[in-house]
């Protein structure tokens, strides 16, 4: 159980076996994680299946108000009632008042009218119908219930298991390759988490705006819990991991793959990317525009951490003389060229 929580040292000699033990070792230990996460998040079913309901909650609300759709006709159709039961009441009491005219038989029988009528409004609901998605199967209610805990328990369980991931995988790096994993690995989970985010309180509920108001005219529009279920996590999940483009760009300029200055070059193509990326996701124009820009940032964000990372350390001495300055003459005459230059690939005889 050790090597589940102690990275193996690169230094270690660990045969076949030992490796798969520490495989078995490290799935273990991830699914008993997730297996607690899936048990927190089925007691606290209620909480989750409410949060992920918002956005569509919101979206009928707005139906509602405006009387679109069934829920919209449905309420519309109640609020009639309710007027309509009250005006009645209103002038069964009006008759039955002593000031009426009428004999006390009738008044009497009007009463009792004016009573029951009460009791039967009394007893329409008040609260909007449909809020919530719909259910179509005798056990749709208790898996669809089942599936959302399990899509907060990946969420929740995902640090921890790309943990014991990335200490399996330590041991294959070299302490150089280490330094340049291991800020990528930190930044993975929350950069994650924020595209969860983002996708939650953004791109979600606009692609429930578009999808739901889609040629609603011609349908009677119920959506169904799985289905939307399935849409919401495909929605989030794609979201963080658009939201990993930071890492994949440092991750190449630290292997030396691209440069900075070769991403500035690039912008145009980069604006092209994220909108066709963007594209890809449901929404509306609307949509298309806020998902476009965060991901753009994204890349200038990651252009300015590369630079940031792929600085040269100073040197001590002559060395951070030489280091400092343009280029120092060889010993053949040529020049060499100079720190920046290196990073960013570039030749001094191709560039002249």
């Amino acid at each position: 159980m050790a090597t589940a929580i102690r990275p193996i040292g690169h230094e270690d000699r660990l045969s076949l076996v030992d490796h798969l033990d520490e495989l078995r070792t490290r799935l273990i230990v991830s699914a008993v994680v997730l297996a607690v996460a899936f048990g927190v998040c089925l007691w606290q079913n209620h909480g989750l299946l409410h949060i992920i309901n918002k956005p569509l909650q919101a979206q009928t609300k707005k139906q509602v108000s405006r009387g679109q759709g069934t829920v919209g006709q449905s309420v519309l159709a109640q609020q009639a009632v309710l007027r309509v039961a009250r005006d009645t009441q209103a002038a069964l009491a009006l008759l039955a008042a002593p000031s009426s005219g009428l004999s006390p038989a009738t008044r009497a029988q009007l009463n009792r009218l004016v009573a029951s009528l009460g009791t039967d409004v009394r007893k329409l609901p008040r609260n909007p119908p449909g809020d919530n998605p719909v259910t179509l199967g005798v056990g749709e209610p208790f898996t669809t219930t089942l599936t959302v805990a399990l899509y907060f328990a990946v969420l929740f369980a995902a640090p921890l298991i790309l943990y014991e991931l990335y200490g399996f995988v330590l041991p294959a790096l070299n302490p150089t390759e280490r330094r340049v994993a291991a800020p990528l690995l930190l930044a993975i989970p929350l950069l994650f988490a924020a595209g969860v985010l983002f996708g939650y309180f953004v791109v979600l509920p606009a692609a429930v705006r578009f999808f739901v108001n889609f040629n609603s005219s011609e349908f009677n529009v119920l959506v169904q819990a799985s289905q939307f279920y399935k849409f919401a996590a495909t929605v989030l999940i794609a979201m963080g991991l658009i939201f990993q483009v930071p890492v994949a760009i440092l991750g190449a300029t630290r292997l030396g793959i691209v440069t900075p200055r070769q991403l500035r070059r690039n912008r145009r193509f980069a604006i092209v990317a994220c909108a066709v990326v963007a594209a890809f996701l449901p929404g509306d124009a609307v949509t298309l525009v806020l998902e476009t820009v965060p991901l753009y940032l994204l890349y200038e964000a990651s252009i300015l951490v590369a630079s940031f990372a792929g600085r040269a350390k100073p040197a001590s001495g002559g060395d951070a003389a030489g280091a400092a300055g343009t280029q120092a003459p060889a010993e053949n005459g040529a020049a060499v060229p100079s720190v920046q230059q290196i990073l960013d690939h570039t030749d001094p005889d191709l560039s002249g």
